[in-house]
């Protein structure tokens, strides 16, 4: 098996600020070709929120066998300031390897490569959905990659997601599905004035205040089986006025909601509209993701009987946190995200214990073997 901390190091090595393009996508090529995968790269989308270069790679295996995915994103978000070592500079200190991306999510597909390095050809397909926006709008990243996908009928049976998944040590917790996520951006207008003469003005405020009360006093659900209570929380208030004496001609808001499958995003947008619509004022709603569930059976099965070979755990199936792109690759095929501890990334100093990443390479490459129907790897 290739070293997966070596591999890492080579994607920690080229600089990716979402969007993510070039060096790092050259990097991922050279490990995958010589492993015998038909490496497709493309870029999509125009200005401010493209473009985005992506990768797609498969090697495919005899005709009718089975085809799994390894999905993931080389984008990273901005290092920030105060780092030990160069964010673009991996360095080994003691257990650990430091560098932007060692934990989200470089070091997964680091050990996804090692992974699949010595699964024979004749194993079955696999393939590398890879994008270089994830942390960004999202918007011409893995949904560009699944048109692809569509395009070229290479739809994967099952997909894992490379996410850092686990909390306090590695193998506690996968993902086996996500709350949606709307956000609805409120505007009140009113007429500006002097505050000494209201009834020359309207003031927005008020009705947006009033608007906001009955929206935080929504209580959308308890929770299911699987999933947290949606929640619904006010973001942003902005008036704009510098005055202290003019009543402001508008007042605007954002709220938030994440939401768990009793919900769409269009559901909710509309409930948010129809209230908006009864104080005055507009609602303009956007909405990131639906809330997904691959429910408990054979799939979560064998990354549960993985992860117990290689680490003597039980993963908790969650739905917890925040959106990833597994809301889009739902719609290809089952989807779950499991993969390193979570508790550096996006920090500065970010960091990764190398055993981990050997560990989970050995994991996926379980995981990988089950799934495409072959004898448990030994």
């Amino acid at each position: 098996m290739s070293d997966a901390v070596e591999l890492a190091e080579q994607l920690i090595a080229c600089p990716s600020v979402t969007p993510a393009s070039g060096l790092v996508f050259d990097a991922m090529e050279a490990m995958l070709a010589p492993l015998g995968f038909e490496v497709h790269r493309f870029t999509k989308g125009e200005e401010p929120d493209g473009p985005v270069e992506n990768l797609f790679a498969i090697r495919r295996g005899p005709e009718g066998s089975k085809h799994f995915a390894f999905a993931g994103h080389l984008d990273v978000v901005p290092p920030g300031k105060n780092w030990n070592s160069g964010p673009f500079a991996p360095e080994r200190r003691g257990d650990l390897l430091f560098g932007r991306g060692a934990v989200d999510m470089k070091g997964s597909i680091a050990s996804m490569v090692a992974a699949v390095a010595d699964i024979p050809a004749d194993a079955g397909t696999i393939s590398f959905i890879i994008t270089g926006d994830e942390e960004g709008p999202a918007l011409y990243g893995t949904r560009a990659l699944i048109d692809h996908i569509r395009e070229t009928g290479d739809v994967p049976d099952l997909c894992l997601v490379g996410e850092p998944t686990s909390v306090n040590r590695l193998g506690d917790m996968m993902k086996i599905g996500r709350r949606g996520s709307v956000n609805i951006w409120l505007e009140v207008e009113g007429s500006q004035g002097h505050v000494a003469y209201p009834h020359l003005a309207e003031n927005p405020i008020p009705k947006l205040v009033a608007k906001l009360a009955e929206l935080n006093s929504l209580v959308l659900d308890e929770g299911t089986d699987w999933f947290q209570a949606s929640n619904l929380e006010v973001t942003e208030l902005e008036v704009g006025n510098p005055a202290h004496n003019v009543i402001p001609a508008k007042a605007t808001a954002r709220i938030s909601i994440r939401f768990n499958d009793l919900h769409s995003g269009a559901s909710l947008s509309q409930t948010v509209i129809s209230i908006a619509e009864k104080h005055g004022g507009t609602a303009n709603p956007i909405i990131s993701g639906e809330p997904f569930l691959t429910p408990p059976g054979e799939f979560s099965a064998m990354i549960a009987d993985a992860v117990k070979a290689e680490t003597g755990i039980e993963p908790e199936a969650s739905t917890s946190g925040g959106t990833s792109d597994a809301r889009f690759l739902k719609d290809l095929c089952p989807v779950i995200e499991f993969g390193l501890v979570n508790a550096t990334m996006h920090k500065t100093d970010e960091a990764v214990a190398m055993e981990d990443l050997r560990t989970l390479a050995k994991i996926y490459r379980r995981v990988a073997v089950a799934a495409l129907g072959g004898q448990k790897a030994s």
